[in-house]
């Protein structure tokens, strides 16, 4: 099994580029639990909300894992709950970050929030590239820290599906 992740700023193109990667691949993908998380519990999320979250989409994650598929593609992982914990809230629980570092992901691609625009879906926060364009630093600064394999995609919206294709296409082989 190979498990991918899509990893990044919002408005990125992660869940379309999930969607284009299991239809041309096959495979299971796994979304992001914070969505729903956010859709059952209209109101504004607190740090509390964090572990409950993290542990939703580790719920997902794993369920997905035991099903053995060729290709496992994360929308995302706890690498953005680690994340956005801290931009909102300044603080996070240690044990996500462990969690996290305890599983093994054989891709991440990162994509960039440049050369996209962003789109408000009534869950994003960050409208301004500044703000996307930190969130990608913090993002890649993270996985090369912990010796994490990345692969960035940048460009418009055929270019990142032509490279994600390609990168998709090089993991399977190996």
């Amino acid at each position: 099994m190979k498990v991918l992740v899509l990893t990044g700023p919002e408005s990125s193109g992660k869940s379309w580029l999930a969607a284009e990667l299991q239809q041309r691949f096959g495979g299971i993908r796994v979304d992001e639990y914070v969505r729903w998380f956010i859709e059952q519990n209209p109101r504004d999320t607190t740090l509390a909300d964090i572990p409950k979250i993290a542990r939703g989409q580790l719920a997902w994650e794993d369920q997905a894992r035991t099903q053995q598929p060729d290709l496992l593609i994360l929308d995302t992982h706890l690498l953005s709950n680690i994340l956005w914990s801290q931009t909102l809230f300044g603080d996070c629980p240690a044990w996500i970050e462990q969690a996290l570092l305890a599983r093994r992901y054989d891709l991440h691609l990162l994509l960039s929030p440049e050369q996209v625009e962003w789109m408000d879906d009534g869950q994003r926060c960050q409208p301004e590239l500044s703000e996307r364009q930190a969130f990608f630093e913090q993002t890649l600064r993270w996985l090369q820290d912990h010796d994490q394999p990345v692969q960035v995609l940048q460009g418009g919206w055929a270019e990142r599906r032509a490279l994600a294709l390609d990168a998709v296409t090089h993991l399977l082989a190996s």
